[in-house]
């Protein structure tokens, strides 16, 4: 990963750390496991030769675990270093006990010896910390020595005069045994780990949640307390222009006239702007809500849009039919599909607007937002939703349809982006009717 030009080198490090920390940590338990089969092969070659009377070959055996002492003294030196620790380095350090552990095998009895299943450590182990690609090589070195075992090694001399023989089906049942043993533990480890991954994502996803909540919480407080800072000076300036309008110095210049009648328009619209961030806040509980027909709405959002956009063309269009239900009129959602307006206006300047509304099941409303502007490029249509992710180019922009996207969220919808294939761009709101029909009571509620 490489840092974005002008980013804060310390994003970059948040985001790489958990991976670094995770080669790191898995290699440190590698290093464990393997001084402790340092320990239990030196401690097992001491037993079977002073306590059971077993000849062994100590020098070659000790030889090898020399070997595995120098590869864990190398290990620990790499642990040290700064780098972070791959897979494929992983997979080496493995590879490298699998075939330690051969050579023990093969210096002790080969397929007869009852340690030759410490193989199913390795491919446990292997499950938990590599991918499938990775995991895979490890257990075809394990199955390849097991199998190479049962043809090439020394016998161990329990008497002197007997060499240990066994059967082939004897033979045929152990393999058969260790081949079910690797098959069970390599699916069902991975798939534990894929749960346990999968569970991470979900947790992650969740802290993601969360965090854009409470980004949206703390704009809310600031949007209300800016809209209760500015009802005083708009009352002001409408009482000052309200006086203007009646002064005959005004009224006999009829371009200050008009200039005069726009400014209060534009106050208007400003006190009106004001008055729907306090509902949308919940601090108009004075009011009651306001019902009305799922077709009205709709011509409501477009009309709206319009007055407040009197130079922008805007067709409204119904795809099938509409549910004949009464709905309440969400203040929320007519902001949202003026952030989608106000965005495709800004992408496709002078070009008309489409608005399609359908139904395309009983309980479903979409809202598409429809321009022939230049549409999204790639890595935009990948961030859409978060925010800060605007496509002008100006720092705080891109909040529009990160709040869009969480609105949709919060009434249990979605947002998706998409380029049209003739041109332009689709910012489709699809959301279940029932979170804007009223609450009823039950039918039988009032017969209790």
């Amino acid at each position: 990963m490489h840092p974005q030009p002008g980013a804060d080198p310390g994003v970059e490090s948040v985001v790489v750390a958990p991976e670094r920390r995770a080669g790191r940590a898995n290699l440190r338990q590698l290093i464990e496991l393997r001084w402790l089969a340092v320990g239990g092969q030196l401690a097992t070659v001491l037993v079977v030769h002073a306590a059971l009377g077993i000849r062994l070959p100590w020098a070659e055996m000790l030889s090898l675990l020399g070997v595995l002492v120098a590869f864990n003294l190398f290990s620990l030196w790499r642990h040290r270093l700064s780098q972070p620790v791959s897979e494929l380095e992983l997979c080496i350090a493995l590879l490298v006990d699998v075939a330690v552990l051969t050579g023990q095998l093969y210096l002790a009895g080969g397929s007869d010896n009852p340690f030759i299943y410490l193989y199913l450590l390795q491919v446990a182990v292997a499950s938990i910390l590599l991918r499938p690609a990775y995991l895979w090589a490890v257990v075809l070195a394990a199955l390849t020595g097991f199998v190479a075992l049962m043809e090439w090694h020394r016998p161990l001399e329990i008497d002197p005069n007997v060499a240990t023989v066994l059967s082939p089906n004897y033979l045929g049942g152990l393999l058969l045994c260790f081949l079910l043993n690797v098959g069970l533990l390599t699916v069902f480890i991975v798939r534990i780990h894929r749960n346990l991954r999968q569970r991470d994502a979900e947790l992650a996803a969740l802290q993601q949640r969360a965090a854009e909540e409470m980004h949206i919480v703390r704009m809310g407080l600031l949007a209300s307390g800016a809209a209760h800072e500015l009802g005083t000076p708009l009352a002001t300036l409408s009482v000052i222009l309200g006086d203007w309008a009646h002064m005959a110095l005004f009224a006999g210049e009829p371009e200050l006239r008009e200039e005069i009648d726009e400014m209060q328009r534009q106050i208007l619209r400003c006190k009106a702007i004001v008055t729907g961030i306090l509902m949308s806040a919940g601090e108009m509980r004075g009011e009651a809500p306001r019902l009305t027909s799922l077709h009205d709405f709709i011509d409501g959002l477009a009309h709206h849009w319009r007055q407040g956009h009197p130079g922008a063309e805007l067709v409204l269009r119904r795809e099938g039919p509409l549910p004949e239900v009464e709905i309440i009129w969400d203040s929320a959602l007519q902001q949202v599909i003026g952030n989608l307006l106000d965005n495709a206006a800004e992408a496709a300047p002078g070009r008309p607007l489409t608005l399609v509304a359908a139904a395309p099941g009983d309980d479903t409303l979409s809202l598409a937002v429809l321009d022939d502007g230049p549409g999204f490029d790639e890595e935009r249509l990948q961030h859409v939703g978060e925010p800060y992710q605007s496509s002008k180019g100006q720092p705080g922009r891109g909040m529009g349809l990160f709040l869009s996207v969480n609105v949709a969220r919060t009434l249990g919808g979605r947002l998706e982006a998409r380029n049209r294939e003739e041109g332009g761009a689709a910012v489709t709101l699809t959301l279940p009717l029932a979170s804007l029909l009223p609450r009823q009571s039950p039918p039988d509620a009032h017969r209790a």
